[in-house]
């Protein structure tokens, strides 16, 4: 609990009426609590101002809002200048800095974040420390585990599960951080031991706008959080301008790739169905690893946790037994083996180079043919739908566009921007998804590959606002069960 007037200390407010106790925090009129101070936020679908009425009679004891102060409302009403920068901040102190007290690791970039994250979280348990994790499938507070509703939560969340991991006991902490939590301030006022940039490339375009702007968003990551050191993958070319522009300003940095100029450098790779096996060069040691997830992108996510890793002194033998053990993340390169003849897979993959990744990995490990069922999202960046079109029947032997989660366009609509990319002829649609991926099993031969891309770990599908369940994962399963009863018949 805390004053109000503590919590708008320092803050650029013009605060009316009184100074309650402030018991909790909250953004949704919903969910309010007797004590609470309400956020009034504006957001792209519902405007919070609209709901403060609701909040006070629901027990909000003051509120927080851009707009001026409404006639009728009859508790304290705080009003700031931006609303996203003053709710990280007052979350901040209500919850008395968690993350000052925690060793956080902030990873943000296009691909690789879930997985490098839960690899890190694995090797800090795995080194007797007590460790938290916020990304995109779960929040993981030491060995209490919930679903994620978002990469990043808004600033509330993220403080107060901060807070919970401290009074866990929890030491060590990752943080998936997205571009829109960037924007958005959702991690502000939040201090990150190590921050780790994996990549970028083509994503989010339909908020962002462009690269430009998207590139800025990610870099707040390393030069607003005043974190000892940022781990860089130099092989990327926005990791390459990152790393000079930290350079240049004299902030520690550490380098991974395969390039020998890298500080976390991989060579002698070998790929095969079983996994990846490598040599790990850092601080003057050398480490042969062997791994069960397959990918040139694995490697790069190995190579940023062992960088973290031996950064927070962490053992090469905890480091070793960690990723010799550790088969992968839901939904990203995920094998679906139900007593088939050929390889299926699950994977996320759901931007241009995520999908040109992924295609490439399973070309140069398997000698069959290749057939791949992917759509697009609906309600987001329209201009990666040809890209990836093109990308999938270039490097295919068989297409199958279907819908994904079309939200509220036209699922055919989106398909038809995803065929302006297509040069070939070796690609079918089927907008059903169950059905796609039916038709993509039942021509799969002996040696083959299916890959199901796009939504991983996800156990819906969203149709003009509505979350039916749908699980690659299962549907691929049923119809690999149900192909194998016909031919046995």
């Amino acid at each position: 609990m805390m004053r109000l007037s503590e919590l708008t200390e320092g803050l650029i407010a013009t605060v009316t009426g009184g100074n309650p106790v402030i018991k909790g925090l909250c953004a949704d009129s919903r969910a309010v609590k007797k004590g609470d101070l309400f956020f009034a936020v504006k957001g792209e679908r519902f405007n919070g101002n609209e709901f403060i009425h609701e909040a006070i009679k629901k027990g909000a004891v003051a509120v927080v809002s851009e707009e001026s102060h409404r006639k009728g409302i009859t508790v304290p009403y705080v009003q700031v200048q931006e609303m996203n920068d003053a709710m990280a901040y007052m979350a901040a102190r209500f919850f008395g800095k968690p993350s000052q007290t925690l060793s956080l690791v902030g990873i943000t970039g296009t691909n690789g974040k879930t997985t490098t994250s839960y690899l890190l979280y694995e090797i800090i348990r795995a080194s007797g420390k007590r460790a938290g994790l916020l990304g995109t499938i779960r929040y993981i507070i030491d060995s209490e585990s919930v679903k994620a509703p978002l990469t990043t939560p808004q600033a509330v969340e993220f403080q107060h599960l901060l807070f919970r991991m401290v009074s866990k006991g929890v030491t060590h902490a990752v943080a998936e951080v997205s571009s829109h939590a960037l924007t958005l301030k959702r991690v502000d006022y939040t201090r990150f031991a190590i921050t780790v940039f994996t990549n970028l490339t083509r994503d989010h375009l339909d908020f962002h706008g462009d690269m430009e702007a998207y590139f800025q968003a990610k870099r707040r990551l390393f030069f607003d959080f005043n974190s000892e050191v940022s781990v860089i993958n130099q092989d990327d070319p926005y990791g390459r301008r990152l790393y000079n522009e930290l350079k240049d300003a004299g902030l520690k940095t550490i380098t991974f790739g395969l390039d020998d100029s890298s500080m976390c450098r991989a060579t002698g790779i070998r790929q095969s169905i079983e996994g990846t096996e490598f040599a790990i060069s850092f601080e003057d040691e050398c480490q042969r690893i062997f791994t069960p997830m397959i990918g040139i992108t694995n490697v790069y996510n190995i190579l940023a946790s062992v960088a973290v890793a031996r950064t927070f002194g962490i053992e090469w033998e905890y480091i070793k037994k960690t990723i010799e053990g550790f088969s992968g993340v839901e939904g990203r390169m995920e094998p679906v083996r139900v007593g088939q003849d050929f390889l299926a897979i699950i994977d996320y993959a759901h931007t241009p180079d995520a999908l040109m990744k992924v295609i490439q990995t399973l070309r140069g490990i398997e000698g069959g043919r290749l057939i791949t069922v992917f759509g697009c999202g609906g309600d987001r960046d329209k201009g990666k739908r040809a890209l990836m079109g093109d990308i999938a029947s270039r490097l295919s032997d068989v297409v199958v566009i279907t819908s994904d989660n079309p939200r509220s366009e036209s699922p055919d609509a989106i398909i038809e921007d995803i065929r302006k990319g297509i040069k070939s002829e070796n690609y079918m649609v089927e907008v059903d998804r169950r059905e796609a991926i039916r038709r993509a099993v039942s021509i799969a031969g002996e040696g083959d590959v299916v890959l199901v891309a796009g939504k991983g770990h996800e156990d819906y599908q969203e149709i003009n606002g509505v979350r039916y369940p749908f699980s690659d994962r299962e549907v691929l399963k049923e119809a690999i069960l149900e192909l194998k009863g016909q031919r046995q018949a």
